[in-house]
């Protein structure tokens, strides 16, 4: 099971750590944190599995590749019978049995380097799958993060909506008693069991929104059925400085697409030479021992020689393979100034997300302060006989809105992070 993620490891896609996590996998009630996600998502998810099978194949296309340049040897024997059939009065000969065996050996001398050039060409290939297989890695990273982060976040929200549930019951035990005792209205007991029903329906939608969680990140880690497991809170705010024309430089020099887009530039640029090529001749050298006759035993024989094919006209098929090379190249030219826009892009994006979400968090923790010290006013006026029951009401949506305000402030800084990890091409 580990054989592939050794792979990965060897090609220095992964650490080994990631081993070990991945190993053991998830068992019922176990705690995971992110880099444990990460492991079992590296050694289980389906598309990084196919990006490793790529990278293999093209291992196997240079091995291809290379064996032009070996000698080829191979073995013939045969067996005939010939019995010749009378024609026109004509008496056919005897029956007779032939018997061939050989030994052939063929290498190519020279080419003006086709076969090196060819081989050249397959290298970069298995290099961009490589840089490919790299990005893959990058991808999934980054939704096991999205998947981990959105989960914290359902289940802290789902924990809000547990206190909403709480405070809103203590809330109409308090009107029942003020009724009871003929302080307060019926209308007070009414509006807090509807709020108090609000409030229910409200963490069902929590709870929910945390197994749908639990359903994405368990697919981002290429474990759908996996047994119910908790997961480590990696919510908590420390805000990092970090310097956007650094991490730009970083992301020119770090993202696997633009890598992969490098690699197959240099293989373009020998996929012309290769087609040149097509202009010059090549010369083979072969050689052969045999034997042979209509009977045992056999005679012996041998030969040897060389060969010169030289290109005389193909149909100008060997310049229209030229110009095919060239345009490709061009092609992936433009692309490659397309990508480089797009990484800008990206990191200033996910530069100016992660500012905005730190700024957005030191203001929602004084929000939650505040509207804090007003439900402790607004239960305190209600207790006193002064407040109103919408009051509080206002009060604990103001609350919770806080609560979950500064909730989804820490995921969205944690994915702006994981945002700019991705952008950076960082492993």
């Amino acid at each position: 099971m580990k054989q592939r993620l050794w792979f990965l490891v060897c090609l220095g896609l992964i650490l080994p750590s990631a081993v070990v996590g991945a190993d053991e996998m998830i068992r019922k009630g176990d705690t995971l944190d992110l880099q444990r996600c990460i492991a079992i998502a590296m050694e289980k998810h389906p598309s990084i599995q196919a990006a490793a099978g790529t990278v293999m194949a093209g291992e196997s296309k240079v091995g291809q590749a290379r064996a032009a340049l070996y000698p080829q040897l191979s073995g013939a024997a045969g067996y005939s019978r010939t019995d010749p059939y009378s024609s026109s009065g004509i008496t056919a000969g005897q029956a007779y049995d032939t018997y061939s065996s050989s030994v052939s050996l063929s290498q190519n001398l020279y080419d003006f380097g086709k076969t090196s050039t060819q081989v050249k060409v397959q290298e970069l290939s298995r290099d961009s799958s490589r840089s490919d297989l790299d990005n893959v890695i990058v991808q999934v990273a980054f939704a096991v993060k999205q998947a981990y982060y959105g989960l914290l976040q359902a289940r802290r929200n789902r924990d809000v909506a547990r206190e909403v549930v709480g405070q809103f019951q203590q809330h109409l035990q308090r009107a029942k008693a003020f009724f009871e005792v003929g302080t307060k209205p019926k209308f007070d007991v009414t509006k807090a069991d509807v709020d108090l029903s609000n409030a229910k329906l409200n963490l069902l939608k929590a709870e929910n929104t945390v197994r749908l969680g639990q359903v994405t990140l368990n697919n981002t880690m290429g474990l759908p059925e996996a047994p119910d497991y908790e997961v480590v809170d990696q919510l908590p705010f420390e805000r990092v400085a970090i310097d956007l024309e650094e991490v730009t430089r970083k992301a020119y020099e770090r993202r696997p697409d633009l890598k992969a887009i490098d690699v197959k530039k240099r293989s373009l640029e020998q996929s012309i030479e290769v087609a040149r090529k097509g202009y010059y001749p090549s010369l083979t050298g072969t050689a052969s021992y045999g034997w042979g006759a209509s009977s045992f035993p056999l005679d012996q024989g041998w030969s040897f020689g060389a060969q010169l094919v030289v290109p005389l006209f193909s149909g100008y098929s060997t310049k229209y393979q030229v110009e095919e090379a060239r345009a490709n190249l061009d092609i992936l030219t433009a692309n490659e100034a397309l990508l480089r826009q797009t990484i800008y892009q990206d990191v200033k994006q996910a530069w100016l997300n992660l500012q905005e979400a730190a700024d957005r968090i030191s203001a929602a923790e004084l929000t939650v302060r505040q509207a804090n010290e007003n439900l402790d006013l607004a239960n305190g006026r209600y207790a006193s006989g002064v407040g109103s029951p919408i009051e509080v009401t206002d009060a604990l949506v103001s609350v919770s809105n806080a609560k979950l305000a500064h909730i989804s402030a820490l995921s969205d800084y944690r994915l702006a992070q994981a945002s700019l990890a991705k952008a950076t091409g960082e492993k």
